[in-house]
């Protein structure tokens, strides 16, 4: 009989055994998982590596306990040993019934990991991507054109996706368009409408040379569409080195400034909004421009920042530029944001992006 009784712990204890050895190896595999991700933390690797120590320790224990049960059975060492090991066929017995979920419960804890992981990775992402986004409406670098000097600067406002744009980008063998706009609202529709406005227009500066016709073509192409409550106000100017002048195009969009040895003239929009009409017209207007004369070309935000009812308005960017105007493009633009922010006590709520750009 106690043969027998012997024999029936020596396989149970060996089937529980089997059991938390096959967790362990799963455990293990996570702790693996866990070391090749460098994002993890020291804490999640510790949490996992005890959970594998356990399973293991387990498993050792209760194989240990099927040898013993084994060899006593076999060498039949009397009454009082298969006493103590009877004894120990309940916590063997318990162990097996628990250990149904063992495995489960290791796969659950390596399912979890993967969901925290890709979880991790999604907010990684959310948080990047706006950021990744502004950098194609508004980037840090613009080209360098031979002929001119250009300067940029933008500022992002409360909300996380950006309605604002600029662009500066060759349309001729001499003939080089700067772009600035701005969509009505906030979040990703209206990035998304910015980001296709912008390389539209790049499409259709290339293929018409009068930026107002470029701007027709756009406006047909976005209004076209089912968003109605969106609408574009945007600026163009096409400088031609060979003939000496200026082109430009104004959709809605503030006032352009140009600062002349004779004076500043303020180059003023020349058509409505777009996506207002789809049948809207447009029209343009050349003007010579020589050596040293500068364009500033911005968006609402730096006109419309305010303290209380005061706005910064087309006054004080016209005479904070006339300060800088022996100033490096870039030191320009900077200049005009500071002042701006400085009359709304620190803080401008809107998207601001600001270009300047000097003929040399």
């Amino acid at each position: 009989m106690s043969t027998i009784v012997l024999g029936i712990l020596a396989v149970v204890a060996a089937a529980t055994a089997g059991v938390y050895a096959q967790s362990a190896r799963l455990r293990l595999r996570l702790v693996a998982l866990v070391d090749s991700d460098p994002s993890v933390d020291v804490e999640a690797h510790s949490l996992a590596f005890a959970a594998y120590r356990k399973e293991v320790h387990t498993a050792l224990v209760y194989g240990l306990l099927a040898v013993a049960a084994a060899v006593v059975a076999v060498a039949g060492d009397g009454d009082s040993a298969t006493a103590a090991f009877g004894v120990l066929l309940i916590p063997a017995g318990a162990g097996l019934w628990w250990s149904r979920s063992s495995s489960r419960e290791a796969r659950m804890a390596r399912n979890r990991f993967d969901l925290e992981r890709r979880a991790g990775e999604a907010l990684e992402q959310e948080q990047l991507a706006p950021k990744a986004w502004a950098a194609r409406l508004a980037p840090e670098e613009v080209p360098d054109f031979s002929g001119f000097e250009i300067g940029r600067v933008y500022q992002a406002g409360s909300g996380l996706m950006a309605g604002d744009f600029f662009d500066v980008h060759r349309v001729g063998p001499t003939r080089v368009a700067a772009v600035i706009g701005d969509v009505a609202g906030h979040g990703i529709e209206s990035s998304i409408t910015a980001f296709q406005a912008k390389y539209l227009l790049r499409v259709f500066l290339r293929q018409f040379r009068d930026p107002a016709q470029a701007f027709e073509e756009l406006n047909a192409q976005l209004a076209a569409g089912d968003r109605h409550e969106e609408f574009i106000s945007a600026a163009v100017i096409v400088f031609d080195t060979e003939a000496g002048t200026l082109r430009y195009a104004s959709a809605g969009h503030p006032a352009v400034f140009l600062f002349q040895e004779e004076g500043t003239a303020p180059l003023r929009s020349t058509g409505p909004l777009l996506m207002l009409d789809p049948k809207a017209h447009y029209f343009s207007k050349e003007i010579p421009m020589e050596s040293g004369d500068l364009v500033v070309m911005y968006t609402d935000g730096l006109a419309e920042a305010r303290a209380g009812a005061s706005l910064f308005g087309e006054e004080r960017i016209i005479k904070t530029a006339e300060r800088e105007l022996n100033a490096a493009p870039d030191v320009l633009c900077k200049a005009l944001l500071d002042a701006a922010k400085d009359h709304a006590g620190g803080v401008i709520d809107d998207d601001t992006a600001i270009m300047a750009i000097r003929r040399d």
